[in-house]
């Protein structure tokens, strides 16, 4: 019986993930149209509305005096706890390595480095716009407001705009903006832009800022988001630069790296020999395939050549065994030398079955036997 396999939702989420290992060919960077043009300027304009009313202490810091005054935290003080977990996702800290890290994961699968790039470069942007102007308004608080009434600008402080709000518009707008998809940017977009609009309420709610702070801290990310596509080639340049570097480096670490030598295995010539029998020494055209060589005298032009064991039987591979596949007995004597020639020694399972079965002793012709004749051995 055949059964499929049902895999949970991460498995498939995973799954559908692996699938995309390369950089996707139908990746858009997105370009400073006439639509985003628009929104740019309307966005810029709104920035500096915000500021001037604030200078000119106008209706706007008046709404600001109230709503401090109404102390939202008051109202509603069974959202305080969770509202005070919630304001981390507009920290810098904590939301940059999260968006850094899904982001690196997303730049080694595809093979580039646009995502990581492009997130230093809206979160450089960040830091000098909004420190900048934070510096320069010197605005404070509202828990350490002096004058009612005022707009508490030039005094030393560093709240205007909410860095809070800017940053969760940045760092959660970069994933809507690096978005493969037409559909996964707009879903990201409304993800971004929840998160961003609770993070400047939740600021407002605990009393950390003005309400002025955080609608200039919505239009200082915004404005940094519309304005990255005039950065593109920065990111393009850059990305390429880095490329050359590692290849540069991979290089020059290859001709640098020494060359491994793969050692060559000796070939080793095995000689068995016979164990008791003396080791003749065999010429080197023996051993490359000449004709064989007798053992004996030396061969002479006309004279007649006997051996008693070719090369054939005493060079041949395998290891030295007790008289396994030793060359047959020669002669008593040899041809013209007068020492007789060793005999090999056979162990008891080679022994000829010529003797009679409990005789060790060799049969003469000239000795007669005592007793009765041996049996013929069976089938003799």
């Amino acid at each position: 019986m055949r059964t499929d396999r049902i895999f949970t939702r991460l498995e498939r989420v995973f799954a559908r993930l692996d699938r995309e290992h390369e950089r996707p060919a139908h990746l858009q960077v997105p370009q400073m149209s006439r639509h985003r043009m628009v929104l740019f300027g309307a966005t810029l304009a709104f920035y500096l509305a915000i500021v001037v009313g604030v200078l000119t202490t106008s209706w706007l810091v008046r709404l600001d005096w109230q709503v401090m005054f109404f102390r939202p935290y008051e109202q509603w003080p069974q959202l305080h706890a969770f509202l005070d977990y919630y304001v981390v996702l507009g920290q810098r800290g904590p939301t940059a390595v999260m968006v850094a890290a899904w982001l690196g994961w997303r730049s080694w699968r595809q093979h580039t480095l646009r995502p990581l790039i492009t997130l230093g470069v809206a979160l450089l942007l960040l830091n000098i716009t909004v420190g900048a102007v934070k510096l320069g308004l010197g605005r404070l608080g509202p828990h350490y407001a002096t004058t009612i009434g005022s707009a508490e600008l030039f005094a030393g402080g560093d709240i205007f705009p909410s860095g809070h709000t800017a940053n969760a518009v940045v760092t959660w707008g970069i994933l809507a903006y690096l978005a493969s998809t037409v559909r996964t940017r707009r879903n990201l977009s409304v993800l971004s832009a929840v998160v961003a609009l609770g993070v400047g309420a939740t600021t407002v709610y605990l009393g950390t800022h003005w309400v002025s702070d955080v609608l200039l801290g919505w239009a200082a990310g915004l404005l940094i988001l519309l304005a990255l596509p005039w950065f593109e080639p920065l990111i393009a340049r850059t990305e390429a630069y880095v490329f050359a570097v590692r290849t540069r480096l991979r290089s020059r670490r290859g001709v640098l790296a020494p060359v491994p030598v793969t050692p060559v295995p000796a070939r080793v010539l095995v000689v068995p020999r016979t164990v008791g029998a003396a080791e003749p020494a065999l010429p080197e055209a023996a051993l490359a395939g000449a004709a064989p060589v007798t053992s004996g005298a030396p061969v002479t032009s006309g004279a007649p050549v006997t051996s008693a064991a070719p090369v054939a039987d005493a060079v041949r591979p395998g290891p030295v065994l007790q008289g396994a596949g030793a060359a047959p007995a020669a002669a008593a004597h040899g041809p013209r030398s007068g020492h007789p020639v060793p005999r090999a020694h056979l162990i008891r399972s080679e022994r000829s079955p010529g003797a009679p079965a409990g005789s060790r002793r060799p049969v003469h012709a000239e000795r007669v036997a005592r007793g009765p004749a041996p049996r013929p051995v069976a089938g003799s």
